[in-house]
């Protein structure tokens, strides 16, 4: 495989039957085999994408110290601002080569959930960021929650097994912001090679290159995909929910050549996490003789706070 597979969400939106059993196997088979795939037909428009890198570039060409005020301590860099190398892969000490900003989940018809989260943090000197930023949260997410759907009937389960859990989640919209590198990285990079944390995360097209996955034969292979397509690849949450039957694949952002070491990167990844109190047990389904369960009994919550430690950004 020298890419990841290509898929499109209107097939298993289209009311024919044949399609919709078509995608769910496809999209399941490609998340057993390589954890990644490239899906157009989802709620993400053109417009409102390059509206969203208009406003994320702005808010990085703010000055430092405007975007350090936006910085909020004890929460873990779950909204606002994170600083230029504060986070760093699990089992690496050297930070990353980014800086990142997080838009979190506006809880709707659920008070006692909404007091759990973090308030977003509003940006006075971008007057639409916050608005623009939002919307594209609100369609990343309705994509997500049609592929879990798919995904739930090809594991076997009621289709609708993560709408509960995944609505009013907390999950996280995370622009980032890669800088020119100024000299000789020193063994740091973009992204070091990680797992993401959550359900599924769904990439908007980059604005270079630089994305890498490892296959089964710890092959890296290059992501390619169309602008209008977005890279959904399963994160540990699920890959741990299905003891292991859905790859969460090992993937990282590799410094660009030295000729393009002068130009930014800009990535915005929305990784969909459930509500803390979901069971990320292994799932019955997803266990037998052959695939003995291999993963003691966590919830996503617990999960979340405990990979947090590891990343430098919870103490």
């Amino acid at each position: 495989m020298k890419n990841i597979p290509s898929l499109d969400l209107s097939d298993f939106l289209s009311g024919d039957s044949k399609k919709k059993k078509k995608f769910i196997t496809e999209i399941g088979e490609a998340y057993e085999e390589i954890g990644f795939v490239a899906l157009k037909g989802h709620f993400l428009s053109e417009e409102l994408t390059n509206n969203l890198y208009k406003e994320v570039k702005s808010f990085f060409e703010l000055p430092e110290e405007v975007k350090e005020s936006y910085s909020i301590d004890g929460i873990g860099g779950q909204r606002g601002y994170t600083s230029f190398g504060k986070e760093s892969a699990k089992g690496k000490k050297k930070g990353d080569l980014k800086e990142f900003w997080h838009f979190g989940q506006e809880v709707v018809g659920n008070e006692k959930l909404k007091a759990t989260y973090p308030k977003n943090v509003i940006v006075n000197e971008i007057p639409n960021f916050n608005k623009v930023g939002m919307v594209a949260y609100k369609n990343l997410e309705k994509t997500a929650i049609y592929v879990l759907r798919a995904l739930s009937l090809y594991i076997g389960l009621d289709e609708f097994y993560f709408d509960k859990y995944v609505i009013n989640g907390n999950s996280i919209l995370r622009p980032i912001h890669y800088p020119p590198i100024q000299g000789e990285p020193k063994g740091a990079v973009r992204a070091a090679a990680h797992g993401d944390i959550n359900l599924i995360t769904l990439l908007m097209g980059a604005s270079a290159s630089g994305l890498e996955v490892q296959n089964k034969q710890g092959e890296w292979i290059a992501v390619t995909a169309l602008p209008e397509q977005l890279v959904i690849n399963v994160g540990d949450m699920l890959e741990r929910l299905t003891n292991n039957k859905l790859r969460s694949t090992i993937h990282r952002v590799v410094n660009p050549p030295r000729e393009e070491w002068g130009n930014s990167r800009y990535s915005i990844p929305f990784f969909t996490h459930p509500i803390s109190e979901m069971s990320l047990n292994c799932l019955p389904e997803c266990i037998d003789e052959m695939r003995p369960k291999v993963y003691d009994d966590i919830t996503a919550g617990e999960f979340l706070n405990e990979r947090l430690k590891e990343l430098g950004l919870l103490k």
